[in-house]
């Protein structure tokens, strides 16, 4: 069992949250690969050439920005984590909150730019099993609900 589960009226109100750092793990993720392009074209020139001159402070700079992205994400990524909300992707923003209906855990699944939170899957399942919320997921963790935060 997860160390924390959500009720579906939880996740929801983490999402705005959850949002802006997931955001900032993909921009810094979208800067890493921008850095790695250029080092990589550069190498290729260098290559090309059997070697060159280098503006070594622009790319001495580029390296401090991709440093500064790495740490960018690894601190996002933690927050969100620390939160007990687990990232199934980064590439397309995709997030799962633990979520006890009826004694068994299941994922509430939300994804970049949705609105809200309309999808869960068993956790032996992925994105492409995404069910609808149904009044059953919707009511759990409220009066008399099973939902747990631990």
């Amino acid at each position: 069992m997860p160390d924390r589960t959500f009720t579906l009226e939880e996740a929801q109100s983490l999402l705005p949250i959850l949002e802006s750092l997931l955001r900032r793990a993909m921009q810094s993720k979208k800067q890493i690969e921008s850095v790695d392009e250029e080092f990589q074209e550069v190498n290729h020139r260098v290559f090309l050439n059997g070697g060159m001159f280098l503006d070594v402070i622009h790319l001495a700079r580029r390296r401090g920005e991709r440093e500064k992205a790495i740490q960018a994400i690894k601190d996002a990524i933690g927050e969100i984590d620390a939160a007990g909300v687990q990232i199934k992707d980064l590439d397309i923003g995709l997030l799962d909150f633990p979520c006890e209906v009826d004694g068994q855990v299941i994922l509430l699944c939300w994804k970049l730019g949705e609105a809200a939170i309309a999808h869960w899957h068993g956790t032996d399942e992925g994105f492409s099993a995404r069910k609808p919320i149904d009044a059953r997921i919707s009511r759990s963790g409220g009066p008399g609900g099973s939902s747990s935060v631990n």
